[in-house]
């Protein structure tokens, strides 16, 4: 993964970070800091990361800062400075911080001290400033690029079983990664196991016989993501949402549920599939309930 990429040289390469460094960049660290991706597991300096790139203006660095605030995640919480991070990601169309301004409340004046103006530098007339060459990243680069070989065999079964499911294989492959980080021996306390984290009732659901069996737990993983997707009208946050939290919840909040275990899965999750909707097949299975015509997406 890229992200994972930058976390593993993040230790020495942090201390090099400056304000002129593309906020991607620091975006990409904190994120690294934030879930352990990489690095020990800091996510005080997550919070530093994310709001150097914040007040530049970032976006996604604003909505990372206020998801730590309003969930107290490295900082205090503050549901304060959290609505006001997500009213100026939301303003620059971060589509994710505007479902979140739901959950929080706040005048959208509070700012943490790390986002105050900062004092100019001493003038210097007589010295020409040297260049700063910035090397930005691609606007969506493929996460799964660069796999290591153990994880991109995985990867190479993913792409040859996901066209017969009509799933993309970066969603599948996105699932997998957040679900297990591709160990196809993961076991939860709630008995999820393998790399998509069947529970016993969706692997007998999609007659999956062995859930460690890659191939048999990559072909029930891909089954019920598809009839997610088609319960979901190819709506992939809800589709992410009921693959952990289950439908039922979903159904019940009519969108993504208030748990944060819920909301930062399918946070991590859309990082790594940017696409907010996807292809479905009607014919699979009705549309949810609490879905009306006009919230259905195009099949």
């Amino acid at each position: 993964m890229a992200v994972a990429a930058v976390g593993s040289n993040a230790e020495q390469d942090v201390g090099a970070v400056t304000p002129e460094t593309a906020p991607a960049i620091l975006v990409a660290l904190g994120l690294a800091y934030e879930h352990g991706e990489g690095v020990r597991k800091d996510p005080l300096k997550a919070a530093a990361l994310y709001c150097e790139a914040a007040r530049d203006g970032n976006p996604e660095a604003q909505f990372s800062l206020g998801w730590m605030y309003a969930n107290g995640r490295g900082v205090a919480r503050d549901d304060a400075i959290a609505a006001s991070l997500f009213a100026r990601a939301a303003a620059a169309g971060h589509a994710h911080a505007r479902n979140a301004l739901a959950f929080v409340s706040g005048d959208h004046s509070s700012l943490p001290d790390c986002m105050r103006p900062r004092e100019p530098p001493p003038a210097a007339p007589d010295v020409a400033p040297a260049p700063v060459l910035v090397e930005t990243p691609e606007p969506d680069p493929d996460p799964f690029a660069a796999l290591p070989p153990w994880k991109r065999r995985i990867a190479d079964v993913v792409d040859r079983l996901a066209p017969a499911y009509s799933v993309n294989p970066r969603l599948a492959l996105a699932v997998i990664a957040v679900e297990s980080n591709f160990d196809p021996a993961a076991r939860s306390e709630k008995d999820a196991r393998g790399l998509m984290q069947l529970v016993p009732q969706t692997a007998a659901r999609f007659s999956v016989r062995d859930r460690h069996d890659v191939t048999d737990n990559v072909r029930g993983g891909l089954a019920y993501l598809r009839w997610l997707l088609a319960y979901y009208r190819g709506q992939v946050q809800l589709a992410a949402a009921a693959y952990n939290a289950g439908e039922a919840a979903v159904d019940k909040y009519r969108g993504i549920p208030p748990y944060p275990e819920t909301r930062d899965y399918v946070r991590r999750v859309m990082r790594l599939f940017r696409s907010e909707m996807h292809p479905y097949d009607a014919r699979i299975v009705e549309p949810s309930p609490f879905l009306t015509r006009s919230d259905a997406g195009p099949s």
